[in-house]
């Protein structure tokens, strides 16, 4: 089976995550995806086939060398983002010859460069769209499609030589849990990368510093006609708190290394209001400063409304540069590869975060690699299919330089 094809399938299966269920995986079609992937690996003939009760899928492509070879990981997950539905996916190829494309007819939707000027890198390309009333899954079938299309490529050509080559598809990456039950000593890599990026040549190994903050106001409800001096709305003090965080330091105001406040959630009444935030910086130093902010314009809400706020506030994950500086090598190797498969590199940090960034912290170096998909996570996402196949051809260069 071809890159392509692999991808045309792998995108049928609905796989969307979902942080409320408590559950691993969070969803059962993503269990349903993995047991289809088990099968395929062993009509693949890989060995140490293993797929857990967590939805954890790895395997092995032995090596052909009797010379003492790193083992490299390639990572990829199973889950799409709870942004958008990922049911009844219908992808569609299209030769891209620029300008608009519509995506569905009936609703008006299009694909528009003047929206996304990216677009125009592509023309002249095959793309892969959407019809317009899902995500299409890009972010990260495409990986899971470029690792096994590499598997394959090496199947193909057994005088190439290379070494043990460990794949790991996990679930509920979009939700943050990706890596928590992910066994770094059952993997055992030396190294590890997540094709988990997103235009052709990206490659990654900074990535915020993230933690979550819920502050909860309590207020008094009394008759809005006898409220004077009694009441308290809890929804004002909340729309007051909220008013004194920065305002420029929110996602629609930053970019590179720039971090930020952002709500993502607010839900109340006169008695109790809650405000959801997500934290981000690539700097630990204002990071820390960011979290000690939050409670620091909590003590002020609760001098003028004494006991009326409280913050809760927890890390998610790390930046992974700390993890990854002492072995700069494993840059080294992908910047190479990517210059053989004839992919300009393009180092930039990640504003968001990645299973790698995890699996860094828990002793296993795993930058990001580019999968090729573009507006991840609705119904504008595309892939161009040869981001894809360069992406593949990074991986087989990986290997060849690391047995090299």
């Amino acid at each position: 089976m071809k890159l392509t094809e692999r991808f045309l399938n792998y995108v049928k299966f609905d796989t969307q995550s979902d942080e409320l269920t408590n559950l691993t995986p969070s969803t059962p079609g993503q269990m349903v995806f993995a047991r289809a992937l088990e099968q395929e690996l062993r009509q693949m003939g890989l060995s140490d086939i293993s797929l857990d009760e967590n939805g954890y899928l790895f395997a092995t492509l032995p090596a052909n060398t009797d010379a003492k070879v790193p083992t490299i990981g390639f990572i990829a997950h199973m889950d799409t983002a709870p942004d958008m539905s990922g049911h009844d996916v219908k992808p569609r190829i299209v030769d891209y010859k620029g300008g608009k494309i519509v995506l569905n007819q009936e609703t008006g939707v299009t694909l528009d460069p003047e929206q996304f000027p990216e677009m125009n890198d592509y023309v002249g390309q095959q793309l892969i769209v959407t019809d317009g009333t899902t995500l299409l899954g890009a972010d990260d079938k495409a990986g899971i499609a470029e690792i096994l299309a590499a598997v394959e490529w090496f199947q193909e050509h057994p005088e190439v030589k290379h070494g043990n080559i460990r794949i790991g598809f996990n679930p509920d990456e979009e939700i943050g849990l990706g890596a928590h039950k992910f066994d770094v000593a059952k993997f055992g890599a030396d190294w590890a990368y997540t094709m988990d990026g997103g235009a052709v040549g990206e490659l990654e190994y900074e990535n915020f510093n993230a933690a979550s903050a819920r502050i909860t106001f309590t207020g008094l409800n009394v008759h809005p006609g006898a409220a004077k001096h009694k009441m308290l709305n809890s929804m004002r003090v909340a729309s007051q708190f909220a008013n004194m965080l920065p305002r420029w330091e929110t996602p629609e105001h930053t970019e590179g290394y720039e971090g930020f406040y952002h709500m993502v959630g607010m839900e109340g009444c006169v008695e109790k209001t809650t405000l959801s935030y997500i934290i981000r910086d690539h700097n630990r130093e204002r990071f820390e400063s960011r979290k000690r902010e939050i409670e620091h314009l909590c003590n002020k809400i609760n001098r003028e409304f004494p006991d009326c706020a409280v913050a809760e506030i927890k890390d998610q994950y790390y930046n992974m540069r700390e993890q990854i500086e002492p072995v700069m090598h494993i840059i080294d190797v992908a910047k190479k590869a990517m210059e053989r498969a004839g992919v300009p590199v393009k180092v930039q940090p990640i504003r968001g975060g990645t299973d790698g960034a995890q699996l860094s912290f828990k002793g296993l170096p795993c930058p990001n690699i580019f999968a090729g998909g573009m507006n991840m996570h609705g119904r504008y996402e595309y892939v161009p299919i040869p981001s894809m196949e360069k992406a593949m051809m990074t991986i087989v260069e990986i290997c060849k330089i690391v047995a090299e």
